[in-house]
């Protein structure tokens, strides 16, 4: 069962759980973004398994949601996800997965008032559709959407909700390959990752005139068809990345890209050193701090937070 947790500076945990979520296995409260105000939001899954959204305010208030024509079935339903931090004005943006598992994007504001959208050449078949990944200060949206040929593409929606679609060059064109847009610095540069034809993972960033540039942490690995390589996931209003690579052994290590482009790999102490073990690496705060979690030898999950001097003298918990 899962359970949500804010975790203060001091490092002491506040546990919670959101009205209606599931006792089961696998069920319970996910929480995925918090924003400079302290409110929370995620989902949850119930008892027979439907996810729903929920806003937790800075006081513990917890409003639970569900997107306008989101599905009612076991694994259907509403999905926010903005995985570095939410819109400071409170709006969210996420996905609604239908009665027929296509996604869709929403956009809901602080009155919760919701925009349904699509990204142009989204598939309409199950699994494929809209995947909204990041909202930014000023209200835009980024993410990725699934084509009918089971291929990604990024997208950007603007504050008028005109939708821009990108791909990074390079970008395979299989099924599970392409460009994943998945957030903003405070410019509107776009960071994200893609899948090349070797299903390859890389890094980029894409600035507001559409420019791209593409990184790899040093010894992601390149072996063709593995999944390998280089997955950046959080951004700060710096322009520093971080996230994790997959080495040659698949092992799984954290990076940090400072805006300048310089890389440092790292790794967790206690981190296990077998394939799929090691740290995920999901956010950055503006001082440079990281967190995420770990695997440990014995596929035990740990999560973290490494400071921003870099010092491995990390906080466990």
């Amino acid at each position: 069962m899962r359970h949500g947790f804010v975790r203060s500076q001091d490092g002491s945990f506040t546990i919670f759980d959101a009205p209606g979520a599931g006792t089961g296995p696998g069920q319970g409260t996910r929480a995925y973004s918090i924003n400079p105000s302290g409110t929370i939001t995620g989902f949850f899954n119930d008892a027979v398994n439907v996810f729903h959204g929920y806003v937790r305010s800075n006081q513990g208030v917890i409003t639970v949601f569900d997107a306008p024509g989101a599905g009612t079935g076991a694994g259907q339903g509403t999905f926010p996800f903005s995985p570095e931090i939410s819109n400071p004005n409170g709006a969210i943006a996420g996905w609604a997965t239908d009665s027929a598992f296509v996604s869709h994007g929403f956009l809901r504001d602080r009155n919760g008032a919701f925009n349904i959208f699509d990204a142009p050449g989204a598939g309409t078949g199950a699994g494929q559709g809209t995947f909204p990944f990041a909202i930014s200060s000023r209200g835009e949206i980024t993410g990725f959407y699934v084509d009918a040929t089971n291929a990604t593409h990024g997208f950007l929606r603007d504050r008028k909700g005109v939708i821009t679609t990108f791909d990074v060059p390079g970008s395979g064109t299989g099924p599970g390959q392409g460009t994943a847009g998945g957030g903003f610095t405070p410019n509107g540069t776009i960071m994200g990752n893609y899948l090349d034809a070797d299903n390859l993972s890389h890094g980029f960033l894409m600035d507001r005139n559409g420019a791209f540039t593409t990184f790899d942490a040093p010894h992601g690995g390149n072996v063709p068809g593995s999944l390998q390589g280089t997955y950046p996931f959080g951004i700060n209003p710096n322009g520093a990345i971080t996230g994790w690579y997959v080495d040659e052994a698949n092992v799984n290590h954290g990076f940090v890209r400072n805006k300048h482009g310089e890389l440092v790999e790292f790794d967790v102490p206690g981190a296990g050193t077998g394939p799929f073990q090691g740290p995920n690496v999901y956010s950055i705060a503006p001082n440079g701090a990281v967190t995420g979690f770990y695997f440990d030898a014995n596929n035990v999950v740990h999560g973290f937070v490494r400071e921003a001097d870099g010092a491995l003298g990390l906080s466990k918990f």
